[in-house]
């Protein structure tokens, strides 16, 4: 019996983002400028290769984040359970201290405006938020931007740990140097570990669309929760006393408006839509071994143009206008159709709702006869030439499977030569046909790959379903079955409406 929700899902294009943290200003300026927020980032952009925020938040034999499969082969949480939760409530071993976040800090503004006439340049001095005295400032939320190879911030990146001696040492000569920008926001997991954590049942997923939110009434600081996120996208506000997420600003969604890190996106790397997934197969996906969950989490997501689909969503309550949206859903054409883009650590078993095309990094030039050949160079180049090994982006999309990484680059690769073959005209058509037949894409679909990824519209990229929200509050379940809605975390459920 297939159980039909809907999700709002997002793709963001790594290809595109040029690091300048608009998104995270917007977020910031709209969310989290309140007292007790100083240190929140709803939405932060890492360098990778990079520790990224808070420091280290990849290695979970620090943070024992997301689940893991127990001796039965079940999912369970790694951070904590029905015996542990007592015995932590003063104390939570796995929980992010300051020194990973970093301590927030304003500037002596006075001294700056009002200073006398001197021979100096007046300056303002960091001042602590937390002590008000004088600091010496050792890191923050993006403090390592543009450091690729760097032997403080990228010599320690977690998912390093999966390469070769060899392979990690070419991330870091500095005659390879390079670096990508990885934004984050919440995954509005399908699973999410955040909301099986919570003892009060503070958090839930709401049953119309799928965003994972605190009730702040119902949240009494246990702060389970932010050791179960994986992500470290649940933060602890020490002036209310409750814990605060991303709530991919569903006001805004509400009214047709897209997120606000989604709206003031400059790079445009950022797409939004609903999908359609079986919520009946959600524990057992994430019992599978680690490289089956990337086909196995995109099996989840329905066919919105199947009638059988459309007939079941319509009789679990699912509008026909979500429906409408699922079929124009730019997340699934990328996801499931195209299979170019690919969830972040989906080792974690938390099945993240937020996918990333993997981006094409640039390769060493090589000298023939004394010349360099562009062309061979740039494009005809193997992906294992990369600079970015594929074994790297593995540890991030494809929990450590190449495979995926691998046909998603492919795909974007023969495109771009595809493109070049039209309008430059120094690759023959031939040649670029032969390498989509290899990628597995067809003439039709790269031209919709390209309208999508470049020549797309506001309208293209954000198709946000109306989302009926009086209807869903109507619908909603009775108590039990609302602990069995999406999520089966044994310690609460969410709640639908």
């Amino acid at each position: 019996m297939i159980d039909v929700r809907s999700q709002i899902s997002m793709v963001f294009h790594l290809d595109k983002c040029i690091g300048c943290h608009t998104c995270s200003v917007a977020c910031k300026n709209v969310w989290t400028d309140r007292k007790g927020t100083e240190y929140m980032w709803w939405n932060n952009v890492e360098t990778k290769p990079g520790t990224g925020f808070p420091t280290k938040w990849e290695d979970q034999d620090k943070y024992r984040g997301g689940w893991e499969l127990n001796s039965n082969g079940d999912p369970v949480l790694k951070s904590t359970s029905r015996a542990r939760i007592i015995a932590n409530i003063f104390h939570n071993p796995h929980m992010p201290s300051m020194d990973d976040y970093y301590e927030p800090w304003t500037y002596e503004y006075d001294n700056l405006f009002n200073a006398p006439e001197g021979a100096d340049q007046p300056t303002a001095r960091p001042i602590s938020m937390v002590t008000g005295e004088y600091m010496d400032i050792k890191a923050g939320p993006n403090w390592d931007d543009d450091l690729g190879g760097s032997k403080l911030y990228a010599a320690n990146d977690p998912n390093l740990e999966g390469l070769t001696p060899e392979q990690r040492m070419q991330l870091q000569a500095i005659e390879r140097l390079v670096f990508f920008y990885f934004p984050r926001i919440c995954n509005h997991c399908l699973n999410p570990a955040c909301v099986a954590s919570c003892p009060s049942g503070a958090l839930y997923k709401r049953g119309e669309d799928g965003i994972v939110l605190v009730d702040q009434k119902r949240c009494r600081a246990w702060r389970s929760c932010i050791s179960a996120c994986p992500y470290k996208k649940v933060y602890f506000n020490w002036f209310t006393g409750k814990s605060e997420k991303c709530i991919l600003c569903f006001p805004r969604l509400e009214t047709g408006q897209a997120p606000a890190c989604f709206h003031s996106c400059v790079g445009r790397i950022r797409y939004l839509g609903v999908l359609l997934y079986d919520a009946s197969r959600i524990e057992e996906v994430a019992a599978r071994k680690d490289s089956e969950l990337i086909e196995a989490h995109r099996s989840m997501i329905l066919d919105p143009f199947d009638p059988e689909i459309m007939a079941e969503a319509q009789r679990s309550g699912i509008h026909e206008s979500v429906i409408e949206s699922a079929q124009k859903s730019p997340v699934y054409k990328m996801v499931k159709e195209w299979k170019i883009a690919l969830p972040p650590h989906i080792e974690y078993r938390t099945l993240p709702m937020l996918f990333y095309v993997p981006p094409l990094s640039p390769v060493m030039s090589r000298k023939e006869d004394g010349t360099i050949d562009q062309v061979s160079t740039d494009l005809f180049h193997s992906l294992d030439d990369s600079r970015v090994p594929l074994a790297y982006l593995a540890q991030l999309f494809g929990a450590g499977n190449q495979a995926p990484i691998r046909f998603a680059l492919e795909k974007l690769k023969a495109i771009r030569l595809y493109r070049r073959a039209l309008t430059v005209g120094d690759v023959t058509e031939e040649a670029a046909a032969k390498l989509l037949q290899r990628a597995e894409c067809s003439k039709e679909e790269a031209d919709a790959i390209y309208r999508l990824t470049t020549l797309c519209t506001f309208d293209d990229r954000f198709v946000i379903p109306p989302m009926h929200r009086e209807e869903a509050i109507e619908m909603l379940q009775d108590p039990q079955e609302r602990k069995q809605s999406a999520g089966f975390g044994f310690l609460s459920g969410p709640r639908r409406g």
